[in-house]
């Protein structure tokens, strides 16, 4: 619940994982009763915004990456729904921001975000141009209904978070604020790019990458490939000062933008989850096979890594190749699935089903069954391996890396190490304390780097 940009009316939404009702109050009339936009329905859902007598209405009713409407404030029902953005394709509405004399959309496109303006007095659209091609960009703090220029906040693998504001009447853009880099860091000395990797049902893939070019060989070199693709949340290019030290030292870092996650629109996610959750990690190991094949690295020289359900792409890519990877860093794993979705009494269970499946159905049991990387460990070589569990683990408890490490202990034939380390005052997201988060990263640095035969 909170009010309009324009601060004309009190929006309180409802809303599950895949569905929202939105009921509207004039903020000068808090007697009245609260006036229902569109009836709850399964699978849809809206959000409302205000400008001048009409809300603008960002809703999936004509597909999964959305679309923008609007109607007149007297009766928005959808029947009086006007389109202002048809749904697209291959194009994400994520957010939709309403000012006096403007308009922004938040949209992703081919893997990466973009935003969009649209003025009211002329009704032109155009994108705000930004100045890497690997990138990520967000809505900043706008407050003020009547401002002139949009805030926006912008980072890359190459350049530190930074504040922007746009101006929308000139069409420029000026660095408001940039988070300072110790140590002398020179964003000229690195560089990125995306590349497509083809997956096994030929659908294109993309992987982002980062790497110091002095340091870039011309040949197969240590490599970083770090995947999710869970839960529609896309990887989006971020600045991380402590991978400094990895790309320093001759490592190349990417990330896999594999099926399962938002990165290409509401099919991306729809494509890699419930039945179709293979294609997460297929994509996965087609990335790291195109990543080899153009010499980028190679099997020996390959660290995968993942978290939380990217814990789990990791155990399942580690069943499947396990020869295509040297090293597998695995944090809280979620790698017991077929216990976990089967125990009703864990807190997250029953609402995830519409992520991996109800196992107490026959079809889901299957599916999940097939890929849960405990239930498909066997009698093989695997890869070294760092598995991280935090004892106070509310999302993943930490027994499934436990009950993990040990059976893989147990049927593994290689003598690769296989580490498991539980932080014993951490939850999910790891050590809260500043410099207790830096030791994790340093911990799983070191082993990262021991693995790529990087460490001095």
């Amino acid at each position: 619940m909170g009010p309009t940009c324009s601060e004309a009316w009190i929006v309180v939404t409802a809303s599950s994982i895949d569905t929202s009702e939105v009921r509207v109050l004039p903020a000068d009339r808090p007697e009245e009763p609260l006036r229902l936009v569109s009836r709850r329905r399964k699978g849809h859902e809206y959000y409302v915004g205000h400008h001048g007598d009409e809300f603008w209405i960002h809703t999936n009713d004509r597909g999964g990456n959305f679309r923008l409407v609007r109607a007149p404030v007297a009766d928005p029902a959808p029947r009086n729904w006007k389109q202002v953005l048809a749904h697209r394709k291959h194009v994400m509405l994520e957010e939709v921001h309403l000012f006096e004399e403007f308009w922004v959309a938040e949209e992703r496109k081919d893997g990466m975000p973009r935003l969009r303006v649209g003025d009211f007095a002329g009704g032109a659209c155009r994108d705000i141009a930004l100045p890497e091609a690997v990138c990520s960009v967000e809505a900043g703090v706008n407050a003020e209904y009547g401002a002139k220029g949009f805030r926006f906040v912008y980072e890359s693998y190459v350049t530190p978070r930074s504040v922007f504001e746009y101006r929308v009447a000139s069409g420029r853009t000026r660095l408001l604020k940039r988070q300072p880099v110790l140590g002398g860091y020179r964003p000229r000395d690195y560089d990125s790019a995306m590349l497509m990797a083809r997956a096994v049902d030929g659908t294109r893939v993309p992987v982002s990458l980062v790497w110091k070019r002095s340091r870039r060989m011309a040949g197969p070199q240590p490599l970083l490939l770090y995947g999710y693709g869970s839960y529609g949340h896309p990887m989006d290019a971020h600045f991380s000062s402590a991978r400094l030290s990895l790309l320093d030292r001759g490592m190349v870092c990417a990330v896999a933008h594999v099926r399962g996650g938002g990165e290409r629109g509401r099919q991306w996610y729809d494509e890699g989850r419930l039945a179709k959750k293979m294609n997460t990690f297929t994509d996965f190991i087609a990335v790291a096979e195109h990543l080899v094949a153009k010499r980028w690295t190679a099997p020996e020289r390959l660290v995968i890594e993942g978290g939380s359900a990217g814990g789990l792409l990791m155990g399942v890519v580690a069943n499947l190749r396990p020869e295509l990877f040297r090293a597998v860093v695995s944090e809280v794993p979620f790698v017991d699935v077929t216990n976990t979705m089967l125990d009703a009494t864990l807190p997250l269970t029953t609402q995830e089903y519409i992520e991996w499946g109800n196992p107490n159905e026959e079809r889901g049991y299957r599916t999940i069954r097939a890929y849960s990387p405990y239930d498909n460990l066997e009698s093989k070589a695997y890869p070294a391996m760092l598995v991280e569990a935090s004892l106070n683990d509310s999302q993943v408890p930490y027994w499934e890396a436990a009950k993990y490490v040990a059976k893989l202990r147990d049927v593994k034939t290689d003598s690769n190490a296989v580490l498991l380390k539980t932080v014993l005052e951490a939850g999910h997201g790891g050590a809260s304390g500043r410099y207790d988060a830096l030791e994790e990263i340093a911990f799983t640095y070191a082993f990262i780097l021991d693995q790529a035969g990087l460490a001095r």
